[in-house]
C-alpha cells in the first residue's frame, strides 16, 4: 500500500520504518524543517509540508495514497489533517493518533477518522489486560467508534475447559475473532475445545457488548 504519515517525529518514523519493512511504500509529511532527515529512513519520501495546508497536500499527491496516518504530537493537527484527508482527497482508511486522553471523544467519523490510537488508553488496556484474568478488557475502538475488540483470559479452572466454541452462545453482533494460547494464534472453529488461561479477543458492537457480558457469566465467567 501507498501510505502516507503525518509528523516525522519519533512516533512518525517508527511507524515508517515497520511499514517499509513491511513492504509498503511510504511518504512522510514533517513542517519543521529541522526533523527532514530522508537519511534516516532513505527509503521513505519525505516532504516538507504542513500537514494541515490543502494546497501542499494537493502537490503531495495525497488523493493517491491509500491509508494516512495523522501521527503528529498535536491533537488539533492530527484531526485537521484526518478531516482533510477524508474530505478532500478521499483517503479510503484514516488512522490518528491521540495525544490527549481527554480528546479522544473527538476522533470520530465527524472528523474524518476510522480508527482512533491513544496511546495512554492502549497502555491502560495492557496492564488491565496483564492483571485481570476474568475481567473483559477493552483494547481498541473500531470503525469510527461502533465496535470495540476485547480481550477476556479464562481462570484456569474456567467452567467452559473441554468445551467446544459452538457451546459458547453468543448475543448478536458480537464474534469470537481468535483464541490466544501458549503463543498460538488459533483462529477458533466451532469444535475446537477451550482450555484454561485461553485468551479470547472478541469483536463486538457498543450495544452489544454489555450482552456480551451477560453471555460469559452464564458460563460460569463473570466479567
Amino acid at each position: 500500500m501507498k501510505v502516507a504519515i503525518a509528523g516525522a517525529g519519533a512516533v512518525g518514523r517508527s511507524i515508517a520504518r515497520e511499514l517499509l519493512r513491511s513492504g509498503h511504500r511510504v511518504m512522510l509529511l514533517e513542517r519543521k524543517l529541522d526533523h527532514i532527515d530522508p537519511a534516516a529512513i532513505p527509503d521513505a519520501v519525505w516532504v516538507h509540508a504542513d500537514a494541515c495546508e490543502l494546497a501542499l497536500l494537493e502537490d503531495a499527491d495525497l488523493e493517491t495514497y491509500e491509508v494516512v496516518i495523522a501521527a503528529t504530537g498535536d491533537d488539533k493537527a492530527n484531526l485537521v489533517h484526518s478531516l482533510l484527508a477524508k474530505t478532500e482527497f478521499g483517503v479510503r482508511r484514516v488512522v490518528a493518533r491521540v495525544n490527549d486522553p481527554r480528546n479522544e471523544w473527538l476522533f470520530d467519523e465527524s472528523w474524518g477518522v476510522d480508527v482512533a490510537v491513544s496511546t495512554p488508553r492502549l497502555l491502560a488496556s495492557l496492564v488491565e489486560e496483564a492483571v485481570s484474568v476474568g475481567d473483559l478488557v477493552r483494547l481498541m475502538t473500531l470503525r469510527q467508534g461502533q465496535a470495540n475488540l476485547v480481550e477476556i483470559t479464562l481462570p484456569g479452572d474456567t467452567a467452559l475447559a473441554g468445551k467446544p466454541v459452538r457451546a459458547l452462545t453468543l448475543p448478536r453482533d458480537a464474534a469470537l475473532v481468535t483464541i490466544l494460547r501458549g503463543g498460538r494464534v488459533i483462529v477458533p472453529q466451532g469444535d475446537d475445545p477451550f482450555e484454561g488461561d485461553d485468551e479470547l479477543l472478541f469483536v463486538t458492537s457498543l450495544e452489544a457488548e454489555e450482552d456480551l457480558r451477560i453471555a460469559l457469566a452464564q458460563h460460569g465467567i463473570r466479567p
